[in-house]
């Protein structure tokens, strides 16, 4: 997309459009970008992995020739592993910051890795802040490291890495981020906010498809991540050094992938890059916030809150109301959305990110609108309880 272009092409194949947080609808040029095949050894490939390392080092901005990329095969999760087992000594202790299940699924990690770790769980979406996180620093001189969600999906919510980056340095500490699904739309600027490791994903904000992430580190970082790993697969150093001394990846890569990236790194650049990439989700956050709110329908997070990324809604207390019944009225009309991860009260969740734009939020309103007519759901107002629910996060 384009400012001589500003509407995006539907799915060729008529597909549904993903209204989730990654896999996500993709452009027809990257799908098409995937009926090549490449030899993993071959100069030419090797090339394609040079320019996507280039590409994405590139959008840390100001700073970022203090960094490098290492991709890494998997999906996300497999690359937050490698980060976090890479970059946090045997003997080093992190602190987790948690308000939702990624969160969680970091601490999971490092109790397989046998990491040292405290936990610092906010609950479903309540955000951490940098004052909770200096008293803890304050408290644990043992804590070496600090993990935070960028944009934390179970809910939503944009979560202030800012400062906690103050916090953690204030206190001479170190923050790796879980960028997964902010990367690329939301500024993570490395001369503004100082960390020394992220970890995103092909399938994310870039708008590729699934099939490996990437960690963005310091340089002196990967140096002195030797020998941390449990893994040999998923051994951060290991894998940079090797792709620095031969432009190989240590086993074999998704090549399919990677071209699909690389395509979708090159319209990435062409829509503005980050900014372009924002301007556009938040587009489509708000439009689609604002129809759904016309709809009855109330979000869990204030406006201060809500990313770009994907919304959480309150399902309507109209007992007529079942979710799975209007999943699949969605899905009919061509849209597919998420199901809530709220443990207080029922939700669901709607995506703004992928091939989409504002013309096409104005038609999920519109299936959103039918769908509970035709399942006789006379308004969408969610139960007090919810209300309730998300007047905590006022307080």
């Amino acid at each position: 997309m384009n400012a001589h272009n500003p509407r995006i092409e539907p799915p060729r194949l008529g597909e549904p459009y993903l209204l989730t947080p990654g896999p996500l609808t993709t452009s027809y040029a990257v799908k098409e970008a995937m009926l090549v095949d490449w030899g993993s050894w071959d100069g030419d490939f090797r090339a394609m992995t040079r320019e996507m390392r280039d590409r994405l080092i590139a959008l840390l901005g100001d700073g970022s020739d203090a960094f490098d990329c290492v991709p890494m095969q998997g999906s996300g999760t497999f690359s937050v592993e490698a980060m976090l087992a890479s970059f946090i000594p045997k003997d080093g202790k992190a602190l987790v910051l948690a308000n939702g299940a990624y969160g969680l699924r970091a601490a999971q990690t490092l109790d397989y890795l046998g990491r040292d770790y405290q936990l610092l769980d906010k609950g479903d979406y309540l955000p951490p802040r940098g004052d909770e996180v200096a008293r803890i620093l304050a408290t644990d001189p043992a804590i070496s490291h600090v993990v935070a969600i960028h944009c934390e999906t179970s809910s939503g919510i944009l979560n202030p890495v800012e400062e906690i980056s103050e916090a953690v340095y204030a206190a001479g500490r170190k923050l790796l981020v879980d960028s997964m699904s902010a990367f690329g739309a939301i500024p993570l600027e490395a001369s503004k906010i100082r960390y020394e490791a992220m970890v995103s994903s092909a399938n994310k904000c870039i708008e590729g498809v699934p099939g490996f992430g990437f960690i963005l580190a310091r340089n002196s970082e990967l140096e002195a991540a030797k020998g941390n790993s449990h893994s040999l697969s998923l051994d951060v150093h290991a894998q940079w050094a090797h792709m620095n001394k031969t432009g190989q990846w240590r086993f074999t890569p998704p090549t399919h992938v990677v071209a699909a990236f690389l395509e979708a790194l090159r319209a990435h650049e062409a829509e503005g890059g980050v900014t372009g990439r924002g301007r556009r989700y938040t587009r489509n956050r708000d439009v689609m916030v604002s129809g759904m709110r016309e709809l009855g329908f109330e979000t869990l997070l204030d406006n201060r809150w809500l990313s770009p990324i994907i919304v959480t809604f309150f399902c309507p207390a109209d007992p007529k109301f079942v979710f799975s019944r209007f999943y699949e009225l969605m899905k009919d009309k061509g849209f597919i959305i998420y199901p809530g991860k709220l443990t207080m009260v029922e939700s669901f969740r709607v995506g703004c990110i992928g091939q989409m734009d504002e013309h096409v939020m104005r038609q999920v309103v519109v299936a959103a609108r039918d769908s509970l007519r035709e399942m006789d759901v006379a308004a969408a107002t969610p139960p007090e309880a919810a209300l309730q629910e998300r007047a905590k996060l006022a307080s």
